[in-house]
């Protein structure tokens, strides 16, 4: 199958199937950053959107321990940036009608959760289709050392993913089962 085939079928089946008593385990998260050693603690999420797994409540346990919350904001050219954000913070709504934050001051994460359709075992992963993952993930990494940590659902692997010299591997792919 292709990008856009997989696309389809694993968006279907997440649209079908309510999947939010689904939760992705914080602990493995705060594992993955004791593995790699990693001292920042800002962390960029998102806000969950056509069924994604919720990085709201992943966000809110980070707020907890002291990290700094940053959510992307869309620009034009299908790029973005990410925005400090916190549970106290307003939203608005953006054309895709996905809430971002309000405020102007740019963050740059050093542990980035990414929002994902589909994923295979060698770290690959499908979004939506504009690349503003794989360009923002491009750009930060010229100028900084970033953990990137995919959240899916089990269900959303599939065997193999053709990819291009646009696609960029995560770090991490976080499901609730396990780790890969």
């Amino acid at each position: 199958m292709n990008k856009s085939q997989i696309r389809k079928k694993i968006l279907r089946i997440r649209k079908k199937n309510n999947f939010k008593k689904l939760k992705v385990n914080f602990k493995n998260l705060l594992n993955i950053l004791k593995s790699e050693n990693i001292k920042g603690k800002n962390v960029g999420g998102y806000y969950p959107y056509n069924y994604e797994v919720d990085a709201i409540e992943i966000l809110k346990e980070f707020e907890k321990k002291k990290y700094l919350i940053s959510l992307p904001k869309i620009k034009n050219n299908f790029q973005m940036d990410f925005f400090k954000w916190s549970f106290n913070d307003p939203l608005m709504i953006n054309e895709y009608g996905i809430p971002e934050p309000v405020t102007e001051k740019i963050e740059y994460p050093d542990i980035l959760l990414v929002p994902l359709v589909a994923f295979d075992n060698e770290l690959n992963r499908i979004g939506y289709g504009g690349g503003f993952y794989d360009r923002y993930i491009k750009k930060i990494k010229k100028t900084k050392k970033i953990i990137t940590i995919g959240l899916a659902f089990s269900f959303q692997r599939v065997n193999k993913i053709k990819t291009n010299k646009f696609d960029i591997k995560l770090d991490f792919i976080i499901t609730e089962k396990k780790r890969v």
